[in-house]
């Protein structure tokens, strides 16, 4: 038996079709009985009818015949994925200088091409044959020279740390995909390799990586005009009160970088905010876009409707994460949830202030975090509200402990204030709890779903209020106001109606609302033959009759995403399938734009850089869409732009105060646990680390600016030190704390007095 069964320990499938004769080391078929000598892997080949390395089963029930080969082929496929994943990023199995694209990808090869080859003694380097791509560069292990070769190391490595150290580049830039590639490319060049310099690096070098990057952008093309795109825009302000505007497109092929322009005259002018949406759409092409996505400032609602009465086809929609953030803003400002947010924030703020306190919060959270970003700020409040929740008797336990009581910080004001608040104050756990109930179902908007999402929302703050309207009243006239001017469109309408996951529920709410809304966007997206087919084609969708009505079908509505359930079943219906596959493969944000801020940001402050503008789109151009790719070929599936892998922290949650000034007496190097391996914690590089790089520092900065915030200081002495912290999915392990969105209504248990003590005047 092969070391990989032994490995899956018998969890796989395929060995209840296996049986074994005591004393015999093989396997056998439990239909035929024939004898295998390979593993479990070749057992499915034989059970499939593959042909492969085994006599196909002739007693094989259909459905093991059928089950094997499915599990073979999502097997091949992953293993498909995986390899080009590792090729892309130039660690394939074959090298990345024989791929098309490899001479465009400067960090991923040998930069020009000649660098692949290893050195000759005259110092050029040796050209690459056929047989190349079988055999390695690299050396194997060293026997009687291996000491002096981990010297040799080490040096190398001192020296990528000093380049480090000086640039101020965070630890973790190691961990990036390309790190690798570029080191091997290098060693195996070998001596004599020239670096580019700084006119290469910003000239031809760029120019391909520009190139190469079009060349992807043709497959955003292809899906652009198959299923239509969303144009995701925002503006923002740098360092010296420029304001940029962003334009992205979104569609099932991703999310794509297309172009940034200098509005600092016009930002304010909604003519113009229409001239430079109109030029977008026009560029894209107007049969190309669905819908128009931007924040709900006044000058891009003048813009938007500005841009429908000229564009019949397309819509215009306010971004959802900012609505969202609106009425999580709203909500906050109720008395129970300011005052709330506000103790928590002090809580927060001592513990991740102070490094001994943060130490031995860890101790006694296991390593957990308190602190959650998100994409928006007041989402980023509510997360951590859960986190801080699910983390309350570790936090109780840490400010009873003999530690913590003997230390010097439960001496101190604020040490004191905030173990008070934890252990004593009757109200505020209760509090935390009636916070995260009343708004935990608003946290998470998605295309297709966002019209339920409100309805439900609603229905579950009552159902969390336990139906007492004094407590849920205010929160329903919050979310009211915003949803109805801002967030109720057709087009989400038409995504709640086309979304068989809703559509096919007893609880679907089939009101002239909802259809007023679909036919809406029929009429505007579709010419009249198209409407009127697809208008037919709807019955059949509505009683679930021919393929719709089939099982495999009607077992898939939860299984696929919406949009790959239209492809699979509504080939009977091309008209509606069309429509419903454009509408369905929207994103309802447009926060993706926000995601090169810190990128746009850091190249346009940097002095050294003297980029003009056009430059400055091209290096951002290639930077964002390089980042998106990397995550869409690790992921293999369609990202909405509001689900963020790295978002920076908000300092309104973090206030360090350390000071800028290093002590006079420098016996602290001489502590050997400040180096010590054992003591550093040992968790993801990218959860933990702080950023020392002025490119994250001028990111949070501007995400401020934006808000209108302004940097907290330490009594005009202290600054602050940025955490970055890793989001963690909005989902995640909230099945301990029984707020998961599942099919029922959630509830919290205080472990303490209930929030029934809430007053009138806290819930104004």
């Amino acid at each position: 038996m092969s070391s990989s069964d032994s490995k899956n320990s018998r969890k796989d499938f395929v060995w209840k079709y296996v049986m074994e004769v005591s004393g015999e080391q093989y396997i056998r078929c439990k239909f035929c009985n024939q004898r295998c000598t390979g593993g479990v892997n070749r057992l499915k080949h034989h059970l499939a009818g593959t042909h492969h390395g085994m006599k196909p089963c002739n007693k094989v029930s259909e459905d093991a015949r059928l089950e094997c080969k499915e599990a073979l082929a999502n097997f091949k496929d992953k293993k498909t994925k995986r390899n080009e994943l590792l090729q892309e990023i130039g660690m394939g199995p074959t090298s990345m200088h024989e791929s098309a694209l490899s001479k465009t990808i400067g960090t991923l090869g040998s930069g020009s091409g000649s660098g692949s080859g290893s050195v000759s003694g005259s110092g050029e380097p040796i050209s690459r044959g056929p047989m190349d791509k079988f055999t390695t560069s690299q050396p194997r292990q060293s026997t009687l020279n291996s000491k002096w070769k981990q010297e040799e190391r080490k040096e190398v490595c001192r020296k990528i740390g000093r380049f480090m150290y000086s640039k101020g580049l965070p630890f973790n830039t190691v961990n990036d995909p390309y790190w690798l590639p570029m080191i091997d490319a290098v060693a195996n060049f070998g001596p004599g390799f020239k670096p580019p310099s700084m006119h290469e690096l910003r000239t031809w070098i760029l120019k391909e990586e520009v190139n190469d990057l079009s060349i992807t952008m043709e497959d955003h093309k292809k899906a652009w005009k198959q299923y239509g795109c969303s144009i995701m825009s925002d503006g923002w302000t740098d360092g010296k009160s420029r304001c940029l505007i962003n334009f992205l497109m979104n569609s099932p092929a991703g999310t794509w970088f297309m172009k940034s322009i200098d509005a600092s005259d016009t930002i304010k002018n909604g003519e113009l905010m229409f001239k430079y949406l109109d030029e977008v759409v026009e560029e894209i092409g107007e049969e190309n876009v669905v819908q128009v996505i931007t924040d709900n400032a006044s000058n891009y609602v003048n813009a938007g409707m500005r841009l429908m009465e000229k564009r019949s086809r397309l819509w215009w929609t306010p971004c959802a994460a900012h609505c969202i953030d609106l009425m999580l803003e709203d909500i906050g400002k109720l008395n129970v949830h300011a005052t709330t947010l506000s103790r928590a924030r002090q809580v927060v703020k001592f513990i991740y202030g102070h490094t001994w306190v943060l130490s031995l919060m860890r101790t006694f959270t296991k390593n957990h975090e308190l602190i959650r970003p998100a994409i928006t700020r007041f989402a980023t409040a509510f997360l951590t509200l859960q986190s801080l929740y699910k983390q309350k008797q570790a936090l109780i336990a840490m400010f009873s402990s003999e530690k913590w009581c003997s230390s010097t910080w439960a001496k101190k004001v604020e040490g004191v204030k905030t173990r008070s608040t934890v252990l004593f104050d009757p109200n505020f756990w209760p509090h935390v709890a009636f916070c995260i109930k009343t708004t935990v179902p608003l946290e998470r908007p998605a295309m297709g779903y966002i019209y339920e999402l409100m309805d439900s929302a609603k229905e579950k703050i009552a159902f969390n209020c336990r139906g007492m309207e004094r407590k849920y009243g205010p929160i329903w006239r919050k979310i009211d106001a915003r949803w109805t001017p801002q967030l109720h469109r057709p087009l989400h309408a038409a995504d709640y109606y086309l979304n068989p996951q809703l559509r096919y529920e007893d609880k679907f709410s089939n009101v002239d609302e909802v259809r007023k809304g679909l036919f809406e966007c029929m009429d505007r997206m579709l010419d009249y033959q198209e409407r009127l087919k697809a208008d037919i084609q709807l019955d059949s969708y509505d009683q679930a009759m021919g393929e719709f009505g089939s099982r495999i079908a009607i077992d898939s509505r939860t299984l696929r995403s919406p949009t790959s359930w239209w492809m699979r079943f509504g080939g009977s219906t091309p008209e509606l399938q069309k429509f419903a596959i454009r509408v369905l493969s929207l994103t309802c944000s447009a926060s993706g734009c926000e995601r090169n801020w810190s990128t746009f940001e850091s190249i346009h402050t940097k002095k050294r850089n003297r980029l003009e503008h056009q430059r400055l789109n091209a290096l951002v151009y290639v930077r964002y869409n390089t980042r998106l790719r990397e995550r869409s070929l690790q992921r293999k599936q369609n990202v909405d732009p509001i689900l963020v892998e790295e978002i920076d922290s908000d300092d309104e949650w973090i206030a360090e105060k350390e000071d800028p000034l290093l002590p006079l007496d420098l016996c602290w190097l001489q502590d050997n646990e400040l180096f010590n391996v054992d003591a550093i914690r040992v968790v993801s590089s990218n959860s933990q680390e702080t950023q020392a790089s002025s490119d994250h520092m001028v990111s949070s900065h501007s995400y401020k600016r934006k808000h209108n915030e302004v940097p907290s200081t330490s009594g005009g002495k202290g600054k602050e030190k940025e955490l970055n912290l890793t989001p963690i999915d909005e989902d995640e392990d909230l099945d301990e704390m029984g707020i998961h969105d599942s099919g029922h209504f959630p509830t919290i248990d205080t472990l303490d007095e209930d929030d029934d003590d809430l007053g009138e005047e806290d819930l104004s």
